[in-house]
């Protein structure tokens, strides 16, 4: 896990000041690295790659910038799981190290673009191809790793954190269509950040630059080809196989490894297979809210950390602690993304960074398998829509709202979400209604001056990812599911990565193994989602490793941020300041009188106020401080000590 940037003139003229800028893009992602950096300069001046390296494998010689003897050299972030498999295929290559990194080159040299497909782990990186003259850009198939990217005045600039490109670009502005997206879902979708001219690599794509053109290629995709022939136990046995394998594959570590665990399912089954799978002693992290049980779940970590005999560590979050660090989160996170989780993912990695480098954690389990409980709510008004319509046999339903009936028990603490759903819009289409289902835009339609933008559609961009083609139309259920794979996933592991390299921490999600998304992408819905019981395949296959306390439990929230209650009590003059600042009122889409007077009425686990003061700290720390990161520039290019941002 590191911190990866480079500068590519693309014309291959000489660039000025090339090792002065690396140094910027470098010092901006320091915190990626805190074991060590480099920096590497083609002799010619016009390409360049800086690196800030987190030691997890092959300490001593894996240092990069890394060259081979064939003149291919290569910056990379992340870990690949099978290079000890891959180096005994690939025997024929002159290894010096014992690394991963090198292990990358010697699959390029062999197979050249074709070494992604070889790959099974989380990456991004750049190889420069010396013989080709070849720029060689990649993402893992998931998007854990990030890559961004801008081109100005022909020079391509890129790096694992928006910020380490600001410096470059003539202005910071915001993207307002991506401004609409994450007012709509508090994520943008397609290749869009929240910043004006980057953009970010998407999962499973390649770029390469090549003779001054750009391509972009998709290098894997995930295929719902639904398998109707084998039975439940074959899922479950194969299933089992699978996570087993992937688990034991992400624990490759030179360092000491941990595990998440929230007391929910996901980290649960993680955790419990880590401990299998560990010789030595396993310790879990786990983060709670001292405000009763509806923001405490650590009662369930505490019973799978000790069925498993894992050394458990605990960390209470308190208002405080928001006052202290949101700055912090906000500046870590680049821009906005994703709902309040990021504060408390914060402290658990801070919590995690004490004791080891290495923590793994149930990431995806919910959009692999179905786990929100609003898939129930679209699927419940479905089958009701298809009973009355008497189409409950056209192959679009997998259980009838009979056999739902008696899980709807879980959609207690979603009463508010219920009826602003049902409140208008009943039995239209399935995309139109899974839209509904998840467009935060309606709670804001009196804090957002709307008439601020243009006709950009984010309703039509969702369409053509729910629609997608590698969906079958057997199922509404793998329609919804393939939605937030593809989108709210990547911004979740956006906040995941973020929050664990805030504190040079490298967090790995097993689930998120392309063996096992291959597998349960034939599973059929009636195996995943049976009686309308979500995870069922997933909760049936790993039920051996958890506590009865954990898998008989209806109210778990994921992880639930008492940020409402605080706005109310211990964070309402903090709120009070922000929403009615000078700075928030200059802001051309903020109507800051509609904010104060909504501010005590949300739900208690509503998300608007969250998304409304990440948007204002985030202009106060990018926007408001834009010549910050130019002087940057200006005290590296005349060899004056800088100091990167302080916040």
């Amino acid at each position: 896990m590191c911190g990866i940037a480079g500068i590519h003139q693309i014309k291959q003229n000489t660039y000025p000041h090339l090792h002065a800028h690396l140094d910027v893009m470098n010092r901006l992602q320091k915190h990626r690295g805190p074991d060590g950096e480099g920096i590497w300069k083609h002799p010619n001046r016009f390409i360049g790659f800086a690196h800030r390296r987190l030691n997890i494998i092959d300490i001593e010689m894996g240092l990069q910038p890394m060259q081979d003897c064939y003149g291919n050299t290569i910056c990379y972030n992340g870990e690949i799981y099978n290079y000890l498999e891959l180096r005994a295929e690939l025997k024929d290559y002159p290894f010096k190290t014992h690394s991963d990194t090198e292990t990358i080159l010697a699959a390029y040299q062999k197979w050249g673009k074709e070494c992604v497909n070889h790959l099974r782990g989380m990456f991004a990186f750049a190889i420069w191809d010396e013989t080709n003259q070849r720029l060689f850009c990649a993402r893992d198939r998931f998007g854990i790793k990030p890559f961004y990217f801008t081109e100005i005045n022909h020079t391509l600039y890129f790096a694992s954190e928006a910020k380490a490109l600001l410096p470059f670009l003539p202005s910071i502005e915001t993207n307002l269509e991506a401004l609409q997206d994450y007012l709509v879902f508090q994520f943008s979708l397609g290749t869009k950040t929240l910043f004006k001219n980057i953009q970010e690599l998407p999962p499973a794509y390649s770029l390469t630059v090549e003779k001054g053109k750009h391509v972009f290629s998709k290098y894997w995709e995930v295929y719902y080809d639904l398998d109707f022939d084998h039975t439940s136990r074959y899922f479950e046995e194969k299933l089992k196989d699978l996570i087993e394998d992937s688990v034991k594959l992400h624990g490759r570590s030179d360092v000491p490894v941990g595990v998440y665990i929230s007391g929910g399912i996901d980290s649960g089954i993680i955790s419990a297979v880590t401990a299998q799978c560990s010789q030595n002693g396993l310790k879990g992290f786990n983060g709670k809210f001292d405000l009763g049980s509806e923001y405490d779940e650590s009662e369930y970590a505490r019973l799978l950390a000790k069925e498993n005999n894992i050394e458990l560590h605990e960390v209470n979050i308190t208002s405080e602690d928001f006052l202290q660090t949101i700055h912090q989160i906000i500046y870590h996170l680049d821009y906005p993304i994703a709902g309040p989780g990021s504060f408390p993912q914060y402290h658990v990695a801070k919590l995690a960074s004490q004791h080891c480098k290495v923590v793994l954690g149930g990431q995806g389990g919910d959009e692999i398998f179905g786990g929100y409980a609003r898939y129930l709510i679209a699927y419940f008004e479905q089958c009701i829509k298809a009973a009355i319509n008497g189409t409950m046999d056209n192959g679009n339903f997998i259980v009838t709202y009979e056999s739902i009936i008696p899980n709807l028990a879980s959609l207690k603490n979603y009463k508010p979400l219920l009826q602003e759903f049902w409140r208008e819009g009943l039995f239209e289409d399935i995309d139109s209604r899974y839209f509904r289902l998840i467009n935060r835009a309606p709670s804001l339609q009196d804090e957002i001056r709307w008439e601020c933008f243009g006709p950009y559609s984010p309703f039509k961009e969702f369409q053509n990812v729910f629609h997608g083609k590698n969906v079958t139309k057997e199922s509404y259920f793998d329609s919804m599911t393939h939605f937030d794979f593809k989108t709210l996933l990547r911004a979740l592991l956006h906040v995941e990565d973020r929050m664990s390299m805030a504190h040079g921490i490298e967090s790995r999600v097993p689930f998120l193994d392309h063996p096992l998304i291959e597998f349960a992408a034939t599973m059929p819905s009636n195996i995943k989602f049976k009686d309308g019981t979500l995870k069922k395949v997933l909760i049936n296959t790993m039920q051996h490793v958890l506590p009865q306390g954990i898998l008989n439990r209806k109210d778990k929230m994921g992880f639930p941020v008492p940020l409402n209650h605080w706005l109310k009590n211990d964070l309402k003059d903090f709120a009070h300041d922000i929403f009615s600042s000078q700075s928030l009122q200059s802001r051309p889409y903020f109507n800051s009188t509609s904010i104060l007077k909504n501010l005590g009425s949300e739900s208690k686990f509503g998300r608007k106020i969250w998304g409304l003061l990440s948007l204002e700290l985030w202009h106060r720390l990018y926007h408001d401080r834009a010549p910050e990161f130019r002087k940057m520039v200006r005290d590296a290019e005349e060899r004056i000590p800088f100091t990167t941002l302080s916040v």
